[in-house]
């Protein structure tokens, strides 16, 4: 599984299928080459981003 580095989603493609190399966030909107494949930190993030964007 891969999830964004910015927000933890899952929600995540490549921007073209051409270029593999840069991914996209359907939730937060992130473009960029790096992408988390662990879950533990994957969820982590998540958590954190959520904690955030709840506050404000």
């Amino acid at each position: 599984m891969k999830f964004c580095p910015n927000c933890g989603s899952t929600n995540i493609d490549w921007v073209l299928p051409q270029d593999w190399s840069r991914w996209t966030c359907k939730d937060c909107g992130y473009i960029g080459p790096l992408i988390i494949e662990d879950g533990k930190i994957g969820e982590k993030i998540r958590e954190e981003y959520l904690k955030k964007h709840q506050r404000k």
